[in-house]
């Protein structure tokens, strides 16, 4: 599957600005403790995407800018970035609104996907070295689903294949959940602990046999279609293998997605841990509710841009936000980002300004220590309204800007 394009991203060396930058620190949720990710010289990172009978909502952009940040300061401190990411182009959910509205569930696919595209690249977010689209994905994933079959970690529910939870030894470590506490999260996000002839409420689904009018691929273990879990199992362990530095997505994918991507992968390579970081974003709210598909509260990116809201407003209403904080969304909030852009441009204008290796320091202080964006902005409101004599500072600090917070000015 095609990815977006990449904005140019400025090298602060070339501008005389000291580096690289310290090492990123992060919030591990299978540890719950903040801790140095220390990648080698390839940063490996795998971010789940959308399922695209709607994009791009608020809450998509949120948890995209947060791990565009994680690469940004990868990148700043010296490492190459490998980064993938899914688009879960065939899933109930996407059926169900393809029915609904009378299309063709490809073409609903592949217009939200291009609509995501435009708006990942209106808010220059870096795009993955790989965007992988399930249905491409599929022989991986049969692939996979073969390895665990051969080692007797599948079993069958009428013609469906399912994963035994308790193949995985370490099952329950990147959620920290009991299981008391999983079984209604896995009942309300895409489970079916009450099915009749499952071994375990918890068992996830590796293979959906095929129904009627739905699509089907042919496999091994008769025509079907991949479950949710193991598609980004499979993707990962593809193109990044055991052991890469980052899993990431929105808080309300540690349980049972991550979860269970991580036992998938575990259980069929025998290795451990299929990510050494567990990082999630929270959750954006409109009027009281959690911004969802599901719910249809949603402020779509795209429609902020027809209405004639800048792109880097939208960016900077997101980044005033910890990436880890439940937050929610209000139309003021885009109007202070407005205000915040036309200081900084008014700012980097100026023929001088105060020396910029200060602020550089702040910003990556700031977005080492567990991505504190907002103490970041603070640092550039600061510098913003100081007057300097540095003739290279507006300059430079454009760069600090776009390079560390992707906010070209």
């Amino acid at each position: 599957m095609r990815s977006w394009s990449a904005p140019e991203v400025p090298r602060l060396s070339a501008l005389g600005l000291p580096g690289p930058g310290p090492e990123l620190k992060v919030y591990d949720s299978a540890t719950r403790t903040v801790r140095p990710t220390a990648p080698g010289p390839v940063a490996r990172m795998y971010v789940c995407g959308i399922t695209p009978y709607d994009a791009t909502h608020l809450g998509h952009a949120n948890t995209y800018l947060s791990f565009d940040l994680v690469g940004r300061v990868w990148r700043d401190s010296g490492h190459e970035v490998l980064y993938v990411q899914n688009a879960t182009d065939v899933d109930d959910p996407l059926l169900e609104r393809a029915e609904a509205i009378g299309v063709d569930w490809r073409d609903l696919a592949e217009r939200e996907i291009e609509l995501f595209r435009t708006d990942m690249e209106a808010l220059r977010i870096l795009p993955p070295a790989h965007y992988v689209g399930a249905v491409e994905a599929i022989p991986t994933v049969i692939e996979m689903i073969s390895e665990l079959k051969a080692k007797g970690l599948t079993y069958e529910v009428d013609g469906d294949l399912y994963f035994p939870a308790d193949a995985d030894p370490d099952f329950g470590q990147v959620s920290g959940l009991s299981r008391a506490e999983m079984l209604p999260l896995f009942a309300e996000r895409g489970g079916d602990p009450d099915r009749a002839g499952k071994k375990n409420p918890l068992d996830a689904l590796l293979w959906l046999a095929e129904r009627p009018g739905e699509p089907s691929w042919d496999s091994p273990f008769g025509k079907g279609r991949p479950g949710w879990h193991i598609e980004c199992s499979a993707i990962s362990l593809r193109h990044l293998g055991m052991g890469f530095d980052v899993e990431g997505g929105g808080s309300d994918l540690t349980f049972p997605h991550h979860e269970f991507s991580a036992s998938h992968a575990q259980a069929a390579t025998g290795e451990t841990p299929h990510a050494r970081a567990y990082v999630h974003a929270g959750m954006v709210a409109l009027d009281g509710e959690k911004m969802s598909k599901s719910k249809g509260n949603l402020v779509f990116v795209s429609r902020l841009r027809a209405q004639g809201a800048d792109p880097m407003a939208i960016r900077l209403a997101l980044l005033a936000h910890h990436y880890r904080s439940d937050w929610e969304w209000t139309l003021s909030q885009l109007e202070t980002a407005h205000e915040r852009l036309t200081r900084w441009r008014a700012a980097v204008a100026r023929p001088s300004g105060a020396p910029a290796a200060e602020l550089l320091a702040e910003v990556r202080a700031a977005l080492s220590e567990d991505l504190d964006a907002p103490a970041a902005l603070a640092a550039v409101d600061r510098w913003a309204a100081e007057e300097g004599a540095d003739p290279d500072a507006p300059a430079q600090v454009a760069a600090i800007t776009d390079a560390l917070l992707g906010v070209a000015l």
